[in-house]
C-alpha cells in the first residue's frame, strides 16, 4: 500500500447515507439466511427468510435493473419489506443467534465459487420451469 493509498484510508469519514444503508440491508439479508436455517425457526418465517435471503443475493431479479426506475425498485422495496417481514415475524432468540453468525460470517472472505452455484441452481431451475411450461402446453 502506498503512503497517499494508507493516508486516504486512514482518513476515510465513517460510511453514512445510502453506502451504511445498503450495508444494513445486506447484513440483515445475511441474517434472515442464518435464520431460515435455524431448526427453532417456525416454518413460515424460516421459508419467507430463505426467499427474501434468496432473493436479495441472487444476481437475478425479478425485473432487470435496465428498465428504468422499475428495475431499482424491486430492490429498493421488496427486499426491504421482505426483511421487515422476516424480522417481524421470526422468534427474537432465533433473529439473535441468526444475526451473530451473520456478524461472524461477514467478516470471512467472499466465495466466488458459490456465486457461480447460486447462478447455476437459477439456470436449472428456470429451464426446468420452462420445460415444465412446455410440457403442459404440448398437452393442453
Amino acid at each position: 500500500m502506498t503512503q497517499a493509498s494508507h493516508e486516504r484510508t486512514a482518513t476515510r469519514q465513517p460510511d453514512t447515507g445510502w453506502r451504511a444503508t445498503l450495508r444494513a440491508m445486506r447484513a440483515w439479508a445475511l441474517t434472515a439466511y442464518f435464520a431460515a436455517r435455524d431448526p427453532a425457526a417456525p416454518w413460515l418465517p424460516r421459508v419467507l427468510a430463505l426467499a427474501v435471503a434468496a432473493y436479495a443475493f441472487s444476481p437475478i431479479d425479478l425485473i432487470p435493473d435496465a428498465i428504468p426506475i422499475l428495475g431499482l425498485l424491486d430492490d429498493l422495496v421488496l427486499v426491504p419489506l421482505g426483511l421487515l417481514l422476516v424480522i417481524r415475524l421470526m422468534p427474537k432468540r432465533v433473529l439473535a443467534r441468526a444475526r451473530r453468525r451473520a456478524r461472524d460470517a461477514a467478516m470471512r472472505p467472499v466465495s466466488r465459487t458459490a456465486a457461480a452455484v447460486i447462478v447455476v441452481v437459477w439456470l436449472v431451475a428456470t429451464f426446468a420451469v420452462a420445460a415444465w411450461l412446455m410440457r403442459i402446453h404440448a398437452s393442453a
